[in-house]
């Protein structure tokens, strides 16, 4: 703020520390033809060493010049009367003043900041403030000085935005509190004749405490996403393993179901095998038992014989 303020003064009094200079020199010339005179030098010299002395002071006072990138603000005898374009200018000598306003961008930074959040927590803010004079008349007349007013007004803006929001939302969401304090700075800015351009919160720190407590809570929540990656691909890991037996056992069920139906079409084949040759071993035997009672009829006295189906048949 003292630099700041410096700087202005420096600028306001850049105007006037010609003719300052120029009246010192009348007042010196003055003095030296007192002096002169009472050393008793030639009257008419003296009077002419003042008077060309007056003349080179006035002409001097009365020329104004201002550069491309300002404007500047003429008073004569503390009444304001008119801007200053760029260019040469002809003013009332000795009883002017001029006011110098630089139409450029300009910049200025805005003091660290001590401020409270919305959750309580201590933070130490600064920014940097981007304006621009658009009507230098009203800059004169409306404020003392404008930087200054822009800057101490940027301070109870800075504040406040940062008290209306929670730590972890002032260190990552600047833009949002640069917005907020460009939007509070731009009513009252208009009113003296600036713009505010735009502004930048350069850092947020927290207190040593709420960094030392924001670090063991990082700490905790790496410690806390490695032990959920762990178990997740020890889940993984023990699903793999289950879906993996679980398809070994369909397959050897499988192949259990087919080797026992295998067997089973072999015991089927064989049942019918077996039954098919019992069948004709049977028929065999009775053609057998057939022939051998055909024998003793035929040894026999009866003339009459009943034979069965299956004989009189072969």
């Amino acid at each position: 703020m003292p630099d700041s303020v410096a700087r202005e003064l420096g600028r306001r009094s850049a105007g006037t520390s010609a003719r300052t200079a120029v009246t010192a020199l009348v007042v010196l010339a003055v003095g030296a033809a007192v002096v002169l005179g009472v050393v008793d030098l030639n009257p008419v010299l003296v009077a002419g060493v003042a008077l060309l002395l007056v003349a080179i002071a006035a002409v001097t006072s009365a020329v104004e010049i201002v550069e491309a990138y300002e404007k500047r603000a003429l008073t004569v005898l503390g009444d304001y009367r008119e801007l200053l374009e760029p260019g040469l200018h002809v003013v009332p000598p000795f009883v002017t003043r001029t006011y110098r306003f630089d139409m450029r961008t300009q910049t200025f930074d805005v003091p660290r900041q001590e401020a409270i959040t919305a959750d309580n927590s201590p933070v130490v803010a600064d920014a940097v403030v981007y304006i621009k004079v658009m009507d230098a008349k009203r800059a004169f007349l409306e404020v003392e000085n404008y930087k200054g007013a822009v800057s101490n007004l940027a301070q109870t803006t800075l504040r406040a935005a940062i008290g209306d929001m929670e730590l972890d939302d002032t260190l990552s969401r600047r833009d949002r509190i640069n917005e907020k304090i460009r939007r509070e700075l731009e009513g009252p800015t208009d009113e003296w004749g600036v713009r505010v351009e735009a502004v930048e919160v350069r850092e947020v720190t927290p207190s040593k405490g709420v960094t030392s407590a924001m670090e063991q809570q990082t700490a905790a929540e790496r410690r806390r996403r490695a032990m959920i990656l762990e178990a997740q691909g020890e889940r993984r890991g023990a699903i793999e393993r289950a879906q993996g037996d679980k398809q070994s056992d369909i397959v050897r069920a499988q192949g259990r179901k087919q080797s026992q139906i295998l067997e089973a079409q072999g015991d089927a084949v064989s049942t019918v095998l077996r039954a098919k040759s019992a069948e004709s071993m049977g028929e065999r035997a009775v053609v057998e038992r057939g022939m051998e009672t055909l024998e003793e009829i035929g040894t026999g006295e009866s003339t009459t014989f009943v034979l069965p189906q299956e004989l009189t048949s072969l």
